[in-house]
């Protein structure tokens, strides 16, 4: 296949192409998102026992959970499109020149796109143990609670996690 063939699609062949990619590359990379919910378990932490303590919440302070790293699908992407779209600028040695840059700053948009991407909302939460001993626990905000609540702090296997009772 020669260079004028790969390029011959038609402009709205190449966006429709790009667009493509670029959506399946995100929900691949929706699917590995871990989560910080107090509802979700792995499976090596199904079928385990766990230690459960019960105790008040004394404050709770609004906080950004953010996943560490980037697993990369985003660069790759975003360099994807970013050279697709740069091959349909000029020609010759300018057309190199666009599709390079065109993947560079894609691939550098797709990575920051998927930083934003690995963030959640959840509470840094205070609870007074009925023994008297205070814990901090950190988790996603998808269960409803406020400061006063009676409510579980579930350890052991796993990470810790604060639901109602």
């Amino acid at each position: 296949m020669t260079q004028s063939t790969l390029f011959s699609f038609s402009r709205t062949g190449r966006l429709t192409a790009v667009a493509a990619l670029g959506l399946s590359l995100s929900v691949l990379a929706g699917c590995a998102t871990p989560s910080a919910s107090s509802g979700v378990y792995t499976y090596d932490q199904a079928q385990r026992e766990q230690i459960v303590r019960m105790g008040t919440i004394t404050s709770m302070r609004p906080i950004t959970i953010q996943k560490s790293g980037t697993s990369g699908v985003g660069a790759i992407a975003g360099g994807a499109v970013g050279g697709v779209a740069g091959a349909g600028v000029g020609g010759g040695m300018g057309n190199v020149l666009a599709t390079v840059g065109g993947a560079v700053v894609g691939a550098l948009a797709g990575n920051a796109i998927e930083g934003q991407m690995g963030k959640t909302s959840g509470y840094e939460i205070t609870v007074r143990l009925d023994n008297g001993e205070t814990r901090v626990i950190a988790q996603a905000a998808d269960q409803p609670l406020s400061v006063g609540q009676r409510v579980q702090v579930i350890s052991g296997a796993g990470p810790t996690r604060v639901a109602p009772m």
